[in-house]
């Protein structure tokens, strides 16, 4: 079984191969949400081994030096290079759904690799934030990729950028390089798609229940994204990107 793995918002101010346990640089103690999960929940005593990522790359390894009511500290031991980032950089841009469906997509979005996610509106849309509201549940959706990190391994925090209509955001990567898709049933078959070289870059469009509207179609693809669909079936809103970014990362990434 693996050391445990937590997120830190940290900024390590230290030569990476300074790993002796003994400087007072690579000592520190863990905020109280760390604190409280590695000392209450998980219970871990002086001397246990952890990771400790600050979504700025690489992993570091950790040991604890203290543990009291109020707080856990840790010494640095060592660093890993490593961010488990796919080759394939996927952008996705998912309408947004009601209840916690938002909340599963995000977590297997992050879990399957992409580097940023946009939440979008559209004719269909079921949801609609006033700036509160959207400040709320952008801050999240920050936590839960933040989760999904801690538990897939990704060194390098995946973005969640602001709400954008879907006019404004075809607007916005109208001129991106790499593959532009668009979720829609009836076109082009991905088994044919996917024999194609595969792009250093590739954004993802997914609409509501319900589908995009003609216009909204025709407005995706005046912007230059392909339409593809997945088979004769038709998925939920939730399920269309998991299937389709595990399809991206078999094909064209590293599944």
């Amino acid at each position: 079984m693996k050391n445990p793995r937590i997120y830190q918002p940290i900024t390590l101010g230290l030569e990476k191969n300074e790993f002796d346990g003994k400087n007072p640089n690579n000592i520190f103690s863990l905020d109280e949400s760390g604190s409280h999960h590695i000392g209450k929940v998980l219970r871990m005593q002086t001397g246990d081994l952890l990771r400790i990522f600050n979504g700025q790359g690489g992993e570091y390894q950790a040991c604890i030096t203290e543990v009291s009511k109020k707080k856990v500290c840790v010494a640095l031991t060592a660093f890993n290079s490593d961010n488990n980032n796919s080759p394939l950089d996927i952008h996705l841009a998912q309408v947004m759904s009601r209840g916690d469906r938002m909340d599963y997509v995000i977590q297997k979005a992050v879990e399957l690799g992409v580097r940023s996610i946009t939440p979008l509106t559209s004719a269909r849309c079921e949801v609609r934030l006033n700036p509160q509201r959207q400040e709320k549940r952008l801050l999240q959706w920050q936590q839960q990729i933040i989760s999904a990190c801690e538990q897939c391994g990704l060194n390098i925090i995946p973005t969640i950028n602001n709400c954008q209509s879907l006019e404004d955001f075809c607007e916005t990567v109208k001129s991106d390089k790499g593959k532009k898709i668009i979720l829609h049933p009836g076109h082009h078959q991905a088994n044919e798609y996917f024999s194609q070289t595969a792009p250093e870059e590739v954004t993802v469009l997914i609409g509501p229940e319900g589908g995009f509207n003609d216009d909204e179609i025709s407005l995706a693809q005046e912007n230059g994204f392909d339409c593809l669909t997945l088979g004769p079936r038709v998925f939920r809103t939730e399920t269309a990107p998991v299937a389709m970014l595990t399809l991206l990362q078999h094909y064209w990434g590293d599944l």
